[in-house]
């Protein structure tokens, strides 16, 4: 078994090609504790991969990792599911800012913003553009535009499963690859020197500060006007 999978695996990265077959996700609605069951929005859907689907992603996260790394492609505010960058020292980064703006009499504000269903908002032709972009190497791109397009759902409510459907948007959730590539797909995100923009993965936190608060609000709100652009 480990030999036919050791085949497998080296003829994905001699093809750059991912199976099909691995392509489509079982979504499964779970309702939500104390929701009425007849409103769909009351279901969070839990995608289940497959699980040499899941084995792969390792393999290729190890080469996206090598190449962002190398090229120093990720913008440094981001600290989502990157060696060496934890939560802690994102919230460290935080704490120092306000703390030194404490220290000199400033008024510190601050934004925080969830992208709701982040994943799913993916436009999977604008991130393999980012690819081009960022200049990623040929083999790896078409590994990559191989894992993202075309890729399909069912959903499985008890023993039935429907037919699957071409998923127009979105990555996969729960794949081992998918936060590194919307870490990828925001690395653009507006910036301002009056401001102190903080990331982890979907997360996003924008602080500034002043001795008055207005022109703390307003720089808050100018970077905000900036991601409308």
């Amino acid at each position: 078994m480990i030999f036919e999978f050791t085949e497998i695996i080296n003829n994905i990265f001699k093809f750059n090609y991912f199976p099909k077959a691995w392509k489509t996700a079982i979504v499964v609605p779970i309702l939500k504790t104390g929701k009425d069951p007849t409103q769909p929005e009351n279901y969070r859907p839990i995608l289940l991969l497959s699980t040499l689907s899941k084995l792969t992603e390792n393999f290729i996260l190890d080469k996206l990792n090598e190449h962002l790394a190398e090229n120093k492609i990720l913008c440094p505010e981001q600290f989502g599911f990157r060696k060496s960058l934890t939560t802690t020292y994102q919230l460290l980064r935080v704490v120092e800012y306000i703390t030194s703006g404490f220290e000199k009499g400033e008024c510190t504000g601050a934004v925080f913003l969830d992208v709701q269903k982040a994943f799913d908002k993916v436009w999977i032709r604008g991130l393999i553009h980012k690819f081009i972009r960022d200049k990623t190497p040929p083999h790896l791109l078409q590994l990559l535009k191989s894992y993202l397009e075309e890729r399909k759902f069912a959903v499985k409510i008890g023993n039935s499963i429907s037919e699957a459907k071409i998923m127009r948007a979105g990555i996969p959730q729960g794949g081992k690859i998918s936060p590194v590539l919307y870490s990828l797909y925001v690395n653009d995100i507006p910036k301002t020197h009056k401001t102190l923009l903080g990331m982890y993965a979907d997360d996003t936190a924008i602080l500034a500060k002043n001795k008055n608060h207005k022109y703390t609000a307003a720089a808050l709100n100018q970077h905000l006007a900036k991601l409308d652009d």
